[in-house]
């Protein structure tokens, strides 16, 4: 059972402020699209097309749920403007709930101890921000956490690591500069399993300039951990930042083929009106999205809840 899958009333705040860029942009593109016509034609469906394509929805996610939209439409023989939004609403509910896992949020497995979370990602996109959140987290449960400082090529990376394992009361295990990543990944979880320590968060560098050398250090990272722990890494976050847009999906893509990414984390959802990527990596990548980032608050990092997200961008549904 997770630790921090209720979803307060302060939570619900925060997302609906989060989205409120997207939402305002969306709904009032729709909103034009749909002025004096009475039923949803294919003039609507084209413009609506448009509307989720430059709303970083992606092309391919966008056409499954136009073709969706347009089944609905022929078999209800008549669909009237009003009911766009709540179609719309339930085929990308339906999308989400087809193609992400359930979210396991800071849940633990039981027989994973200590639970091992190597975290992925370019420079920028809040990835250090993202493992200090991550870790206040789980210390507010009641958790020992680690961090490592794997990302040994920028002292900035070091030391805003330090920074956040101060502000948040857990140990970070570093070397010098330059040094192996692999061996600081390996200093991390040696000195985690003697302290009986319950999570290892290990932040990675965020190099994409090429490819076949980011594969190589992820897997030697990787391989070396499996020396002191056989079955770590048990996450491999990829974190994102929403506000990219088509770029975050061009980093999913890379990152994916470097290394076996099983989560994803977008951060930067507040400041964007393209919040639509959220829908979209979802589909294409089959990858959980676990983590979404509302804010700069230590509390506004918030596990991704499918129904409450689609709910804040198009109102519960009665």
């Amino acid at each position: 059972m997770g630790f921090f899958n209720f979803f307060s009333r302060e939570k619900k705040e925060t997302l609906d402020k989060g989205l409120e860029k997207t939402k305002e942009s969306v709904f009032s593109k729709i909103a034009r699209v749909v002025a004096g016509k009475s039923k949803v034609d294919d003039i609507v469906l084209d413009d609506l097309e448009e509307i989720l394509i430059t709303s970083d929805v992606g092309v391919d996610t966008t056409l499954k749920i136009i073709e969706r939209i347009e089944s609905r439409a022929a078999k209800d023989k008549y669909v009237n403007t009003k009911e766009l939004n709540t179609i719309l609403r339930d085929e990308i509910s339906s999308l989400l709930l087809e193609n992400t896992a359930s979210s396991a949020g800071f849940e633990l497995e039981e027989k994973a101890r200590p639970y091992v979370i190597m975290v992925v990602g370019v420079n920028g996109v809040g990835k250090t921000t993202t493992i200090g959140k991550i870790a206040n987290q789980y210390k507010a449960a009641g958790k020992s956490v680690y961090l490592g400082a794997a990302d040994t090529f920028r002292a900035a990376a070091v030391e805003q690591l330090e920074i956040w394992g101060q502000r948040v009361g857990v140990p970070v295990i570093k070397q010098k500069m330059g040094a192996d990543p692999a061996s600081v990944a390996f200093d991390t979880l040696s000195s985690a399993v003697a302290n009986n320590a319950d999570v290892v968060i290990i932040d990675t560098a965020g190099r994409l300039h090429n490819k076949v050398n980011l594969m190589n250090e992820l897997s030697k990272i990787k391989n070396v951990m499996k020396k002191v722990l056989p079955d770590a890494p048990h996450e491999v976050l990829l974190v994102l930042d929403g506000s990219t847009g088509q770029n975050a999906f061009e980093q999913a893509k890379q990152f994916t083929l470097a290394t076996e990414v099983n989560a994803l984390a977008i951060t930067k959802l507040d400041g964007t009106a393209k919040g639509g990527v959220v829908i979209g990596i979802s589909d294409q990548f089959q990858i959980p999205v676990k983590y979404i980032g509302l804010g700069e608050g230590i509390e506004d990092l918030q596990v991704f809840d499918k129904k409450e997200f689609v709910d804040s961008l198009f109102g519960s549904k009665e």
